[in-house]
């Protein structure tokens, strides 16, 4: 017998949602892969299969048998195991008959602290063909499935009615029930091309001889690159580029067994229309990819798959051109009907939709980020007409009729109309910009115009939703306040909007005027972002004593943070920073300590030593070198500067007792240290580094 066999496990279903194809995949191999592993199972490579109809694992060289293991009980101290006449004591007789052996069979287990009685056994470990079945219902049971569903008159429960179930070990099938259905060496081809039972012999044959006879690309990933292969070709033979988006793409390998390629067109007229809007028709009506030319420009064709190699491909072709049409049709209506009122004619009608109950409309919502982009226009000394108008128009896309048919045109088609009215670029494009940035990592406004409304708009959400006391708890972010946060960090840090946090909260704040507490949610809301901005900071490099040690000092605008983070970043690596990191901790420590009131002045008169001389005139030098360059923000040649004060604060520490009995000269030095003190924390608390 060898000690190693391959396993298959195939369950095979009704069509599965094909969202959630991969998913499915995925975990049931995280789950059999632990499963296994806690089981002490060896195993080799794992590759999981899916298709619409279908979950499958293929284990290689997954271990016969468990690894035999030594068992050892530790019983009674031996103290405790014999009574005055040397016979067994109660405990050692129940040790005993729970280990089901005889006294001869125990050992006594000596260790540093004592005897004790001691049972050793070895365990034969449990056939592998014995574990699998509980394994694999294990994994089943776990998978992320919002919704079971039950059929027929069975019990069972999974996202879609099972029909076989495959499951071999080796060369022979483990024979179980799984999902009220017992398992075998079968599996089953396409539904139309090969819909017969198909046997195995041995697991490692399962993806070929499906392809083969069944007609079934069983690996997920196989189809998508043929999907992507078959598209591209076909674009081409127009002489076209396929638009492949990844997530179609895979919802289309989710979709099919065996992918076939069929190229349709439709009428160039309706290429008049926004690109978007046909794009949007095609992938998400229609699940179709898109043609393009070599410049980008949409063409009058679009490439489907069929999950049948149909001896009618014409027909296939001419259907879905058939269903295209009137889609697109629809489009261009709303289109045409859209332009016939203003932007600016729809904006009144704002106020009948609620943008929160406590907050009011969208009317209200218009109002306030007009004036907070005007008051960030304002403080970025720009002009402030273009955000304003762009502010008033930026939700009226919302009544058009194109957007009420495709929700994520919102943004998208305001500059389409608004470039239609012939509102000027920049104003069109930040109605787009506004939404910006619309997930992690994803791109910023190029505008200065959209990138002050993209901010207004985030600080109003998250000012408003905070005030009526909708904080985000736990996964519960239905207002998706985190992603406001970190857009509105992105926004100030990565465009280089050098404007004053606190203030624009507090600005924000002033329109809202239902009853809530001002200060708490002002420092709710601000709390909230410098939380998000630790997480936007580590994720680049920074570590967590660095952060600290700049918020420590709480600077009120984020580019200028980011600026001093990558200062002390730079600090830190150099020689004099730990002397100095540990100097600034004691001199903290001192400072908190003393029992007098500290004020960062000193009568030089007063001063004794050498030492704590040499320190005065090296810090009154080193601040008139650090004011020039506070001013331009250069903080990496601050520190630098103040590294040059490493000897000279080491040589005070060592000649100079602080806290002297000399009431004048205690102050004095306790002064000294508070004005070195200071000079770090002009740029940061290098006393948080470790």
């Amino acid at each position: 017998m060898a000690d190693k066999r391959d396993l298959l496990f195939e369950l095979g279903t009704e069509e599965l949602p094909p969202k959630s194809l991969l998913t499915l995949s995925r975990a049931l191999q995280t789950g059999v892969e632990t499963g296994l592993g806690k089981a002490g199972l060896s195993f080799g490579e794992v590759t999981a299969y899916a298709t619409p109809r279908r979950l499958a694992l293929l284990v290689k060289d997954l271990s016969v048998a468990q690894p035999n293991q030594s068992v050892e009980k530790r019983g009674p101290a031996i103290n405790a195991a014999y009574t005055a006449d040397g016979s067994l004591s109660k405990a050692a007789e129940g040790f005993v008959r729970s280990c089901g052996t005889t006294l001869d069979q125990l050992t006594t287990l000596k260790t540093d602290k004592g005897e004790w009685l001691c049972f050793k056994q070895e365990v034969k470990g449990a056939a592998t063909a014995d574990l699998i079945p509980d394994i694999i219902k294990l994994s089943l049971s776990a998978l992320p499935i919002a919704k079971r569903m039950r059929w027929g008159a069975g019990t069972a429960e999974f996202v879609r009615p099972a029909h076989w179930v495959l499951l071999m070990f080796g060369e022979t099938a483990i024979e179980t029930t799984i999902l009220d259905l017992p398992t075998g060496c079968n599996t089953r081809g396409h539904r139309f091309h090969s819909p017969r039972t198909i046997t195995l012999d041995k697991p490692s044959e399962y993806a070929e001889l499906l392809r083969n006879e069944g007609q079934v690309i069983a690996s997920y990933a196989e189809r998508m690159d043929l999907i992507r292969t078959q598209a591209e070709l076909a674009a081409a033979s127009v002489n076209g580029i396929a638009h492949i988006d990844p997530d179609l793409l895979q919802e289309i390998a989710a979709l099919v067994e065996w992918p076939v390629p069929v190229l349709g067109g439709f009428e160039a007229r309706f290429l008049e229309l926004p690109a978007e809007v046909l794009i949007t028709t095609m992938q998400e009506n229609q699940k179709y990819f898109p043609v393009k030319n070599a410049f980008g420009e949409l063409l009058p064709w679009f490439i489907t798959f069929s999950n049948i190699a149909s001896s009618r491909i014409d027909s296939v072709r001419e259907g879905n051109e058939r269903v295209v049409r009137p889609r697109l049709s629809d489009a261009e209506f709303f289109w045409n009907q859209d332009r016939k009122k203003t932007l600016e004619e729809r904006v009144p009608n704002l106020a009948n939709i609620t943008f929160q109950k406590t907050l009011g409309s969208l009317l209200d919502k218009t109002h306030r980020v007009q004036r907070l982009s005007v008051r960030i226009a304002e403080a970025l000394v720009t002009e402030s007409a273009w955000v304003e108008r762009a502010a008033l128009l930026a939700k009226a896309d919302l009544l058009t009729e194109m957007v009420g048919e495709f929700t994520n045109l919102q943004g998208t088609m305001g500059r389409y109309y608004a470039l239609a009215e012939g509102e000027p670029e920049d104003i069109a494009a930040a109605i787009e910009e506004q939404y910006l940035p619309k997930q992690s990592g994803g791109i910023l406004p190029e505008t200065l115009t959209g990138q002050m409304l993209a901010l207004a708009e985030k600080l109003d959400t998250l000012t408003g939703i905070f005030s009526a006391g909708l904080i985000p708890t736990g996964d519960k972010d239905p207002y998706a306040l985190r992603r406001a946060a970190l857009g509105a960090i992105r926004l100030l840090v990565e465009c280089r909007l050098d404007l004053d946090l606190p203030e624009l909260l507090a600005f924000a704040l002033e329109p809202f005027n239902h009853p809530f507490d001002r200060e708490a949610t002002y420092k709710a809301v601000y709390e909230f972002i410098l939380d998000r901005l630790k997480g936007y900071c580590l994720e680049r490099g920074f570590s967590f004593d660095e952060f600290d040690a700049v918020l420590a000092v709480q600077p009120p605008r984020l580019l200028d943070f980011v600026s001093r983070l990558y200062a002390v970043q730079e600090f830190r690596a150099m020689p004099e920073a730990e002397s100095l990191a540990s100097a600034n901790k004691r001199i903290r420590n001192i400072l908190r300590k003393a029992e007098e009131e500290v004020v960062a002045n000193v009568d030089h008169h007063s001063l004794v030593e050498e030492q704590e001389k040499a320190l005065l005139l090296a810090a009154r030098d080193a601040r008139e070198d650090l004011l020039p360059l506070l001013h331009e923000r250069d903080y990496t040649a601050a520190l630098r500067r103040l590294a040059g004060l490493r000897d000279t604060v080491d040589a005070f520490f060592d000649g100079v007792m602080v806290m002297s009995d000399d009431a004048e000269l205690r102050r004095n030095r306790l002064g000294l240290l508070a004005i070195v003190e200071g000079l770090f924390l002009d740029i940061a608390d290098i006393s948080k580094l470790q």
